[in-house]
């Protein structure tokens, strides 16, 4: 079953470091893909300057709505980024799905990034993920809990340490340590930065 909506109505950094290790499920005419999510980062409220509840009206209905709805937007007229929005009605925030480790439907995911289904980069990063699991911008708005796009908690035990440390791939409040990610997994996105472990799970 998918994560419930309950589950999104916390705050962003809580649900992005919860999000790890699950798995999110993209149906798109009949073929599955799915991926354990691998990295995120947290975006919040009026606050956060990096964040659309700051800079982008458009943005404000889904990010003071309730959570547990996808935000899709374009990154730079270039790519397509899917979030998650978070809290409840009237807390803003949303955390941003960045890299997966892909699980199911690789060579629909190959087909569709023009690559081998054995490479790392599969789907990692904000772009390669939305290209690899046929994310469109009619996503946007779509419950995460019953669609064509789901997370479902994984049926592994959560055996990994997770890193924390600033956001990637932004100008403002590059400082803020909301970036989350599964250490030493080779599907993660940041490189070789530097990371710190902030606990085990």
């Amino acid at each position: 079953m998918p994560l419930p909506r309950s589950f999104y109505l916390r705050p962003a950094p809580g649900v992005a470091r919860d999000l790890l290790g699950c798995v999110l499920v993209s149906k798109r005419r009949g073929v599955v893909t799915a991926g354990l999510i691998v990295e995120t980062e947290a975006y919040l409220g009026s606050d956060d300057h990096a964040s659309h509840a700051a800079f982008r009206p458009g943005s404000q209905r889904l990010f003071y709505g309730e959570g547990g709805v996808a935000y899709v937007f374009p990154a730079y007229g270039l790519h397509l980024c899917l979030n998650a929005i978070t809290g409840r009605a009237g807390e803003p925030g949303c955390v941003l799905i960045r890299a997966l480790a892909p699980v199911t439907g690789l060579r629909a995911m190959a087909r569709r990034r023009g690559m081998s289904a054995a490479a790392v980069d599969l789907a990692r990063g904000p772009g390669n993920l939305t290209r690899a699991l046929a994310v469109s911008l009619r996503d946007n708005g779509t419950d995460l809990s019953d669609g064509a796009l789901t997370i479902h908690p994984s049926d592994a035990p959560r055996q990994f340490r997770i890193a924390q440390g600033p956001r990637i791939g932004i100008t403002r409040s590059r400082e803020l340590p909301l970036r989350f990610w599964i250490a030493g997994d080779p599907h993660v996105s940041g490189g070789r930065r530097e990371r710190k472990v902030v606990r085990k799970s």
